[in-house]
């Protein structure tokens, strides 16, 4: 689990493409300082698993999966990525509950100043939008933001000049392609909220009647009450 507090700035040393994948070699000080291999590093947003270290640097595989979902399949040698380690027990939790499991992509549409403050609007699709919501939080390449402005087809975020400074954000330009990672209690929210419909079954017992009833009519109070919750 990460928190989007970004570390440091990495940068992309070399990558070496498969059919469908990828391994990353990045240049990086701070997160190697107590690193291991099969560490995870949170890389413009997307945790991946350290495969070797050396050099001031450490190397890591990319899926299918992960190139299809994320801006990495656009990567090249010598840009800069947003790095993070995983989050010590122990630790502060200074910005929200990041996964490092990205939902998707954004494009930034319009890049504006207003007085000390940024203003990023970014385009996205429906299935992202749908979990964006004014003032709840949102990851961009690994960066914990608040949505200042939702709408049916873009979002807003308004950046200090500290978050530009320390992170790849002050670097990009409209048009660029971005990380996204909607708020995950939102979506855990929503999925146990609305179920799948019941599957058919013969188990006629007392588990398969919950399932039915509560996939039936959501999860409501009188349902919880009713089974003793």
């Amino acid at each position: 689990m990460f928190t989007g507090i970004v570390e440091e700035i990495g940068t992309l040393k070399r990558i070496v493409w498969g059919t469908h994948s990828a391994a990353l070699t990045i240049q990086a000080d701070r997160v190697l300082s107590d690193a291991a291999v099969g560490d995870s590093i949170a890389v413009n947003g997307i945790c991946l698993t350290v495969t070797s270290l050396g050099n001031a640097a450490f190397t890591a595989d990319v899926m299918h999966e992960t190139l299809n979902r994320s801006s990495l399949k656009g990567a090249k040698p010598g840009m800069h990525v947003n790095l993070e380690r995983a989050m010590a027990a122990g630790g502060r939790f200074g910005g929200h509950i990041v996964s490092g499991h990205v939902d998707g992509t954004g494009t930034i549409r319009e890049i504006r100043t207003d007085d000390n403050a940024v203003w990023y609007t970014i385009s996205a699709g429906p299935k992202l939008l749908r979990y964006i919501v004014e003032k709840g939080s949102i990851t961009i390449d690994g960066i914990s933001l608040t949505v200042a402005a939702a709408t049916a087809d873009h979002f807003s975020v308004s950046t200090i000049p500290h978050t530009n400074a320390v992170t790849t954000l002050g670097e990009r330009k409209v048009g660029d392609l971005v990380n996204l990672e909607t708020d995950i209690i939102g979506k855990y929210v929503e999925r146990l909220m609305r179920p799948e419909e019941p599957e058919t079954h013969k188990n006629t017992g007392a588990g398969m009647k919950h399932k039915t009833e509560a996939s039936a009519g959501g999860i409501t109070k009188e349902f919880l009450t009713k089974y003793g919750f």
